[in-house]
């Protein structure tokens, strides 16, 4: 999964987040950890990166990251509520952490419907002291074309983050 493009992305982030002073985590359901993965691939990340919470199932994301179960029975595991209370959980349960990134999904290639379908995943950024941002892709491709296209996509959100001038160094 770690390809030449992923790898210039995290590097950059990383550097982007040291020049800044800002701590990263993040909250992954359908990447299963790909985008710590591609951050903690390079040497040196620990200084940058807190860690992270893979939470594939509701129970997870529940006990883990304090995602409400009556918000995962109302609009799934796969809707923008979701991913905002994932990145929000990470944010609050990871020490010194600043920003953290939530992604939640169909992969596929099944689990899919017409309201859902395969390729949609929902994002969440979170930032101390601002309202925490969502939106939505549908990836097409495969499985890993999917995933990959949402490690590619999270972490450009989090390079933009970076480089917004909205956000203080703390």
């Amino acid at each position: 999964m770690m390809d030449a493009e992923i790898e210039a992305l995290a590097i950059r982030l990383l550097e982007a987040s040291r020049a800044r002073g800002l701590k990263l985590g993040t909250a992954e359901s359908c990447t299963g950890g790909l985008i710590a993965g591609a951050l903690t691939a390079i040497a040196g990340s620990s200084d940058v990166v807190v860690g992270g919470f893979v939470t594939y199932s509701n129970e997870a994301k529940t006990a883990l990251l304090g995602v409400d179960p009556d918000v995962l029975a109302a609009v799934g595991a796969v809707s923008a509520e979701v991913a905002s209370a994932m990145a929000e959980g990470a944010l609050s349960r990871l020490p010194d952490v600043d920003l953290t990134v939530a992604v939640t999904g169909v992969a596929g290639p099944g689990g899919g419907s017409a309201e859902k379908p395969v390729g949609l995943v929902h994002f969440g950024l979170a930032l101390w002291g601002r309202e925490t941002a969502t939106w939505s892709h549908v990836f097409p491709g495969d499985r890993n074309a999917i995933r990959r296209a949402t490690v590619i996509c999270a972490l450009e959100a989090l390079l933009e983050t970076m480089g917004a001038a909205s956000i203080p160094s703390p």
